[in-house]
């Protein structure tokens, strides 16, 4: 069976949320058991190679994603602050805009916001699109 990359955004939200709650978790028994309803295959299932490689590049990219994300907060606000989900999403869409060449930064940011709206509220859409447009303006000035 063919996962889209939609669904393999989701899932690999699905296993950055939980590693962040438990970063002793074996990654590939997470993956494989994400993927078992999905795949219905009883053997472990082949991890698709874009959900290995956005889960292990978020993963090893974690303290410069975050600090990507801090420069675009408030002064009140620090990366504890934000909301495990909307962390998570963030730094799937940032890693998929600065990392993936095939994936047009649009495109990152409209799946940062279905994931947003399907794991938390409109309020959380609002300030992840906020984040994420401040760094699209950031990298289309000319002097960065």
């Amino acid at each position: 069976m063919i996962i889209t990359r939609h669904k393999i955004r989701e899932l690999a939200f699905q296993t950055l949320f939980a590693i962040d709650a438990n970063p002793e978790v074996d990654q590939t028994a997470l993956m494989n058991s994400l993927l078992a309803p999905v795949d219905s295959v009883t053997e472990e299932s082949v991890i698709p190679a874009y959900l290995q490689s956005l889960v292990t590049g978020v993963s090893n990219s974690t303290e410069v994603l975050d600090e990507q994300i801090a420069v675009h907060l408030s002064k009140n606000w620090s990366i504890k602050r934000i909301a495990k989900t909307d962390l998570v999403i963030l730094r799937i869409a940032i890693f998929e805009i600065t990392n993936v060449e095939d994936v047009p930064a649009r495109v990152a940011v409209n799946e940062a916001l279905e994931l947003a709206r399907k794991y938390n509220d409109e309020r959380s859409r609002r300030f992840i699109n906020g984040v994420l447009s401040a760094i699209l303006r950031e990298q289309a000035t000319p002097d960065n």
